[in-house]
């Protein structure tokens, strides 16, 4: 982070997780020296651990594990949520509301304590679904998400807390910042258990399918569904960028680079040099038909938007996945399905 100093107190929730445990990293090799990191899962379920970091286990849903996080600390990112990929959001809405509690709280938990600089990452499931029918959709733009008619459960929570961020800095003074992640892939995420996303499940199913010689694969949907993808490394830039800036209106955090769910499956098999049989799954959770991120917002007021192209990427996260596959020890925590979960061996 820039013009901060490095003994500022930081906290980052859900540092266990994919994209907060990278954003501790970040903070601890630029050399921040007071990194707190807190999570509901056990330390030994966390995706990233930092021994320099102030590692907690606490449970954000409750006032008090928020107070407990953020006391003392001058800058938070609020990274904690239940969620997943299509196939745990569109099955678990009542979970992904509860989440809700945990930026109230901490909001709360902020305010009582001094923090002075907010950051929430909400989610491109804010936007309005009637905008994201077709496949060649067109660039959501930040205004879109209103009228509001977001992913149901998931995306409502996230378009609730956005207000809740607004409210804190109207009504307290709290200078919060919001962007709206969209697709975020990489290594030191889930691939497999229930809760991971496109990226890192198709590069599961490809590894699995190059490894046992059953050269098929299962998509679901009928693979025209579109996306765009964004790389952890531009994510944590970004995610820093915008916490730094005085832009206090929600920004989209996301590529532009569109691609169907099919063009993903070609990208990864030309990465894994095979060619599989496709299946679909019509029946399968698919989401919205079409969504990209339009990056017109965040270019004119940071100078800068998402760069990585998708096959670089993807190169970098199936190397991850196939290592953690075919290893030991370190494998563990990428199948876990839920808190306490049953591991393979």
């Amino acid at each position: 982070m820039n013009n901060v100093s490095k003994d500022t107190p930081i906290l980052v929730t859900g540092g266990g997780g994919f994209i907060g445990g990278h954003l501790v990293g970040e903070f601890i090799g630029q050399g921040f020296t007071q990194v707190r990191s807190v999570d509901i899962k056990p330390l030994e379920l966390w995706y990233q651990v930092f021994p320099e970091a102030d590692n907690r286990v606490l449970d954000l849903r409750s006032l008090d594990g928020c107070r407990q996080a953020a006391e003392g600390a001058k800058v938070v990112y609020n990274l904690a949520a239940d969620m997943g990929g299509m196939g745990f959001i569109e099955n678990n809405k009542a979970a992904c509301m509860i989440s809700v509690l945990i930026n109230t709280h901490m909001l709360m938990a902020a305010q009582e304590g001094g923090t002075e600089r907010y950051f929430y990452a909400s989610s491109a499931c804010v936007y309005n679904s009637d905008k994201q029918t077709d496949a060649n959709v067109a660039p959501l733009r930040e205004a879109d998400s209103y009228p509001a008619m977001p992913e149901d459960g998931y995306g409502w929570e996230k378009l609730f807390s956005e207000r809740m961020c607004r409210h804190f800095t109207e009504d307290y003074g709290i200078e919060t910042r919001v962007a709206r992640y969209h697709n975020v892939y990489g290594p030191h995420g889930t691939f497999a258990g229930g809760r991971e996303k496109a990226p890192a499940a198709i590069c599961r199913k490809v590894i699995e399918a190059k490894l046992s010689g059953k050269h098929d694969i299962e998509i679901w949907g009928d693979g025209e569904q579109t996306r765009s993808f964004m790389y952890i490394d531009n994510c944590l830039h970004g995610t820093q960028l915008i916490m730094n800036s005085d832009v206090n209106q929600p920004l989209n955090l996301g590529s532009d680079e569109l691609v169907t769910i099919n063009q993903l499956v070609s990208i990864v098999e030309k990465i894994a040099d095979i060619k599989l049989e496709r299946h679909y799954d019509l029946s399968a959770p698919k989401g919205v038909r079409g969504r990209n991120s339009d990056n017109g917002l965040i270019a004119a007021e940071l100078g800068w938007a998402p760069d990585i192209k998708l096959r670089e990427g993807m190169e970098k996260t199936y190397a991850w996945i196939y290592e953690e596959m075919l290893g030991s020890g370190g494998s563990r925590r990428a199948y876990i399905e839920d808190f306490g979960a049953v591991v393979p061996s």
